[in-house]
């Protein structure tokens, strides 16, 4: 697993990550979740050894990165998609970090072909696009198939068809049992693929939970009921019950399960059109946490936010 223990990071005045502590356990996929300037990838930085804690611990199955003789064998990591070379060739910057670990040769190719870099890898790392650079990079992640691996926006760059294969990626390694940590700013593929979710906000820990009682316990338990009998049915539903109008034959119903409403309607001769619970977003929860943060607010002009520019 990966542990971060009252890690402090400063930058002269500034303080990146305050006393920060939380534990990435392996077989699951860990979101790491938080505005820009958050500490994200100041705290990923530390645990892999590029940056050094001001104070506390960040290790990697109970040693530091520097420890490891073969780093690669035990770690792979993504921080950076342009840390590279741009003058050699994708296969020779393999090459390199696979000889410098003691890794064999053959698995260069293994994972040129994982990645879907077959036909470029013997161009020059210049002449690649931001998507195939992720590729890269990931293959060079895999080059030791380490069990635990770190992942800062791996779908930068990449087309429909990238995103969906790194999805597919992420989850096979974390059901193989293998620690992953994924640094993201896309909501909807944090909630795909995240069982659990680290969410951090000026450095401090905001929000260490699974995902379903990340959603659960912000936005609470929610139904949404479509009925010609709506005024009836939220007279029975009775005056201790949160309910909202979304519109005249609507309800929203907060805090009772979709089956004690159906019971309720059917109990009472209600005529129901539609009941299901409302399915909360990670987006939601993600700025309900955060909202007090953030550091960068932009503001969308008047003129455009009022359609008026065309």
């Amino acid at each position: 697993m990966i542990s971060v223990s009252g890690v402090t990071k400063t930058y002269g005045s500034v303080r990146a990550v305050d006393d920060l502590s939380f534990e990435v356990e392996s077989g699951k996929v860990t979101g790491f979740l938080g505005p820009n300037g958050a500490g994200k990838s100041t705290t990923m930085r530390v645990v892999m050894g590029l940056d050094r804690a001001t104070s506390g611990t960040a290790t990697v199955n109970g040693s530091s990165y520097a420890a490891f003789p073969a780093p690669l064998r035990e770690v792979g990591a993504l921080l950076d998609a342009g840390a590279m070379h741009p003058g050699r060739t994708g296969r020779s910057h393999l090459r390199i970090a696979a000889h410098s670990n003691g890794i064999r040769s053959e698995r260069v190719d293994e994972v040129i072909e994982q990645v879907g870099l077959g036909k470029a890898s013997g161009r020059r790392i210049k002449g690649y696009s931001l998507g195939m650079r992720q590729r890269l990079g990931i293959a060079a992640a895999l080059l030791g198939d380490p069990p635990v691996l770190l992942f800062d926006e791996p779908v930068n760059g990449l087309d429909l068809d990238g995103v969906r294969w790194i999805r597919g990626l992420l989850r096979g390694f974390a059901e193989e049992g293998r620690t992953v940590l994924v640094s993201s700013h896309l909501m909807s593929e944090m909630q795909l693929i995240a069982d659990r979710v680290v969410v951090i906000g000026r450095g401090r820990l905001i929000a260490d939970t699974d995902m379903p009682g990340l959603l659960r316990g912000l936005g609470g338990q929610r139904v949404r009921v479509r009925t010609p009998q709506a005024d009836e049915l939220e007279s029975v539903l009775g005056p201790d019950t949160a309910v909202e109008r979304p519109g005249p034959d609507e309800l929203e119903v907060s805090g009772v399960p979709a089956s004690e409403v159906g019971d309720l309607a059917h109990a009472h001769g209600i005529r129901l059109h539609h009941l299901a619970e409302v399915e909360q977003s990670l987006e939601d929860a993600y700025l309900s946490l955060t909202e007090g943060s953030v550091e960068h607010h932009g503001h969308v002009p008047t003129a455009l936010a009022q359609g008026a520019v065309r």
